[in-house]
């Protein structure tokens, strides 16, 4: 299980540096690049609220097999890919995958580890190794695509998902849940659909397609008011803590990974870094992510997650707000401080926005809670690299890096009223 997570996670920050590779070597624009990241977020996003309820009335097991399949296809699709549009339908692929590995992994790790330390412990091993897949990922890609290419990176996944479908045939049980929720198939439909339809929107300058997603939020809202069984219960957003808690963490993946895209662009287009120096480049806005998790989570549990999730807020705007003036020539120093601020302000978030949420639900909702909120950043990150990709363009030409300017600028504003969001809204 924490296999299946580790790559679910690897996947969102290893293929940022092959990108450039991708466009070269596909003859795929900035448009194509951004549909690359966002086939895969996309559906991802879209999918994850149905992914465990689909779990609790099939089988767990069988529905983490099925994502394992689902990922393993993806990626040898991915690394035999002859065109970009082979490239993105396969990205989509994997996400479905994703989507059902994702909320599949926790729930089998809960269930094996029934009493309360020693599930603790199962789950704090979970997230320990997922979350080492966001410095490992630009690195090892890095590595993957200066060596043997950029088909490597979806490459490396297939007898590693092999290797986890063989064991979990063995040693997982299967378990369902007899009350469990029924399926929303009408509100899957048009969240996927809304979310593209946004998403596109933003990637191809289309105002028809900014249309569409206004009808089709219309239409999603008013289903899912009228289902017995939502995807998403609205009711929930009622409440002021946990409306905030889901702002706060779409913000954060939007600013974040709308940045990293451009970023990457930035350093191997621009810059001509090769993808493993782009790689390593990376390593200081990752590394805190990782390092910091555990602390903040035993902040949070002491204070509340409104301290720490206004600090990590106000931390990562000011290191966003570093990289306003990079120019073309800048030094690697100079990105330094404003990545190492940026991902020490994620690192302290990210814990406490997941917390926040939970806490505004009562205990019974806590497993839709905690989807809503990685459904929130999945959506709020796919979103982020279109309408950043959009507003930067293509990095051969000169306003580019005016673009770059105004995007470090809109993720550092975008923090500062998220954190004033989280005081308002969020209470410990």
């Amino acid at each position: 299980m924490c296999v299946g997570y580790f790559l679910v996670l690897l996947d969102v920050t290893i293929v940022n540096v092959a990108l450039p590779h991708i466009g070269t070597d596909l003859d795929a624009g900035v448009s194509g690049l951004q549909w690359v990241v966002d086939a895969y977020a996309v559906v991802l996003a879209s999918l994850m609220l149905s992914g465990g309820t689909v779990g609790d009335r099939y089988g767990h097991k069988r529905v983490v097999q099925t994502g394992l399949a689902l990922f393993g296809a993806g990626s040898l699709g991915c690394a035999l890919a002859t065109g970009p549009e082979v490239l993105i339908a396969a990205r989509a692929v994997q996400g479905a995958g994703a989507a059902l590995l994702l909320p599949g992994t926790l729930a089998i790790i809960t269930r094996a580890f029934p009493g309360r330390a020693e599930q603790a412990r199962a789950i704090g091993i979970w997230a320990g190794v997922g979350s080492m897949a966001l410095p490992a990922g630009p690195v090892l890609g890095g590595a993957l695509v200066d060596g043997p290419g950029w088909r490597w990176v979806f490459l490396i996944n297939v007898p590693i998902v092999l290797a986890a479908g063989v064991v979990s045939a063995r040693v997982v049980r299967e378990s369902t849940e007899p009350g469990a929720r029924r399926l929303d198939p009408v509100g899957m439909a048009l969240g996927a659909a809304l979310l593209a339809a946004v998403t596109f929107a933003f990637v191809a300058g289309s105002a028809a397609a900014g249309v569409l997603a206004v009808v089709l939020l219309a239409a999603f809202l008013l289903v899912e008011r009228r289902q017995p069984d939502p995807m998403l219960p609205l009711g929930l957003f009622r409440r002021s803590g946990f409306s905030a808690a889901n702002a706060a963490a779409g913000a954060m993946n939007l600013g974040s990974l709308g940045l990293l895209f451009v970023l990457t662009l930035y350093l191997q287009r621009v810059q001509d870094r090769s993808a493993l120096v782009a790689g390593l480049a990376l390593v200081p806005l990752f590394a805190p992510l990782s390092l910091l998790a555990p602390v903040a989570g035993r902040l949070t549990a002491r204070t509340g997650p409104r301290s720490p999730m206004v600090a990590g807020l106000l931390i990562a705007a000011a290191g966003a707000a570093l990289l306003v003036p990079l120019h073309a020539g800048s030094a690697y120093l100079v990105l330094v401080p404003g990545l190492l601020l940026w991902g020490i302000g994620l690192g302290v978030l990210t814990p406490a926005v997941v917390a926040a949420a939970m806490r505004a639900v009562p205990a019974d909702r806590a497993g839709l809670a905690s989807a809503t909120n990685n459904t929130a950043r999945q959506a709020g990150g796919a979103i982020g690299i279109a309408a950043y990709g959009a507003l930067a363009g293509d990095p051969g030409r000169h306003r580019f890096i005016t673009g770059m300017h105004w995007d470090a600028a809109v993720t550092a504003a975008l923090f500062l009223v998220a954190a004033v969001g989280t005081l308002v809204a969020i209470r410990d």
